[in-house]
């Protein structure tokens, strides 16, 4: 009796201790992986860059010599260190907005000389979304038009918010003047072309030097799109297709479902799905014809063959100018 007495206590004691611990890990669980600190450095580039198949060149205002600028991307929650740097080699001063930082806009977002001249200032990207970063410094209309923008893609801490993407492209939409110096043409709205990632159909395939966006058939194709303007809006749609999800910002909260056409205004942006069931050529244009006939055409190729792709293809657009072939002269 006193053997059985011993180990029912000793049962009682361990049922105990073990429910302790699992309330213990109910309450007090393992805490979700803490937030991480990127440090993202960009410097102003004044430059000449290729902006169509046949290499014509534009006088671009850049960050880190990319039209647009590379692509920063995070996670909710996550802080970003920024610091930009306008060196002596430019002309102009340069300064950088970043529409997923709530910061105070007259210290972080002011201008620096081109000087060897750095700002750096901090920020935590709160929401998650697809968003708009570019310069603010006067006249902002010029230093768009010119081409210092880009994309902060800043995905959501719960990666189950929205379905998981097969694939993922960034789309910049922005106007090209093909008179940079002609600011009064920015403020007339009087631009030469519209134009995705900093090309004139850059993703046209059937456009000199241009090449198609990739997917293969049945795959989720996910675009975070941005429209830097600096003045047009954007009708955004498939042709041959409709949007399986539109994401308002690029946040997962703000869905809209079974779109045809999504409108983004300048400084604004949206995160676009599709399901592309059949193989086939899906151009993604805007409709608003204007701009979609100028050069805002990106086809969107489905095939069993497709191969994986950057965000942001071509980018910078390097034109492969081909060899002439040198026939040999026949010996006498």
């Amino acid at each position: 009796m006193r053997f059985a007495s011993t180990r029912l206590r000793w049962w009682f004691s361990f049922v105990f201790a073990l429910s302790v611990l699992v309330v213990g890990s109910q309450t007090f669980g393992v805490e979700p992986a803490s937030a991480k600190t990127h440090e993202v450095k960009m410097t102003a580039v004044e430059t000449e860059l290729v902006v169509d198949g046949g290499g014509m060149k534009y006088k671009a205002w850049t960050f880190n010599g990319q039209f647009p600028g590379p692509v920063v991307r995070v996670t909710e929650g996550d802080t970003v260190q920024f610091t930009l740097e306008n060196p002596k080699t430019n002309v102009f001063p340069h300064a950088m907005d970043f529409h997923a930082a709530e910061i105070d806009f007259l210290k972080n977002y002011r201008a620096i000389n081109a000087a060897d001249e750095t700002i750096s200032y901090t920020f935590v990207a709160k929401k998650p979304g697809v968003f708009f970063y570019h310069c603010g410094a006067p006249p902002m209309i010029q230093h768009v038009a010119r081409g210092m923008f880009g994309a902060i893609i800043v995905d959501p801490k719960n990666a189950k918010a929205w379905p998981k993407a097969d694939r993922e492209y960034v789309l910049v939409q922005s106007e090209l003047f093909k008179n940079p110096d002609d600011v009064q043409a920015m403020f007339d709205r009087k631009f030469d072309h519209i134009i995705f990632n900093g090309g004139i159909f850059k993703y046209h395939p059937f456009v000199t030097g241009g090449h198609a966006l990739e997917a293969k058939p049945g795959e989720r194709v996910r675009i975070y799109f941005v429209n830097a303007g600096p003045n047009e809006f954007s009708a955004f749609h498939p042709i041959g297709e409709i949007w399986d999800n539109v994401y308002e910002s690029g946040n997962p909260a703000n869905k809209l479902s079974g779109v045809q056409t999504y409108v983004v205004g300048p400084g604004s942006a949206a995160t676009f799905d599709v399901v592309v069931e059949s193989a086939g050529a899906y151009p993604l244009v805007t409709h608003s014809l204007t701009g979609a006939l100028r050069g805002a055409i990106a086809v969107l190729i489905a095939s069993p063959e497709a191969k994986p792709a950057p965000l942001m293809p071509q980018t910078p657009w390097k034109v492969e100018i081909p060899q002439t072939e040198i026939t040999p002269t026949p010996a006498p």
